[in-house]
């Protein structure tokens, strides 16, 4: 006989498989409910950055740090893109929502980033 830990929607049941002889089919017993573990924690995404500007760009959507267009110092144009995220393989840009100046970038490419996580700042 073997015992598995089994995990199914975070309830962990206790199988036990009997090993039957030559020529059969192995059988599971019925499913014991074991006791419950806490569920783990979901990988920490970027927390939000508190910048130098009083205006923050704040992500739409969680995902991951495709690439920055601006650099710091660089001017903005309200709808201009400051950082584009990938996000279940599209790329979304993240844009200025208002005129300003960049006043700091507080993500890198490549970074995962949560909804509404401080990507940049302006001034």
């Amino acid at each position: 006989m073997k015992n598995y830990t089994i995990t199914v929607n975070g309830v962990a049941y206790d199988v036990t498989v009997e090993e039957a002889g030559a020529g059969s089919a192995p059988v599971a017993a019925a499913p014991k409910a074991a006791p419950k573990a806490a569920p783990k924690a979901a990988p920490k995404a970027a927390a939000p950055a508190a910048g130098a500007g009083s205006i923050q760009v704040k992500a739409g959507a969680a995902g991951k740090v495709f690439k920055v267009e601006a650099s710091v110092g660089q001017a903005m144009k309200a709808g201009d893109p400051v950082v584009i995220i990938e996000a279940m393989k599209m790329e979304i840009p993240v844009v200025a929502p208002e005129d300003g100046t960049v006043a700091s970038i507080d993500v890198t490419v490549g970074q995962e980033i949560a909804a509404g996580a401080v990507l940049a700042t302006l001034n």
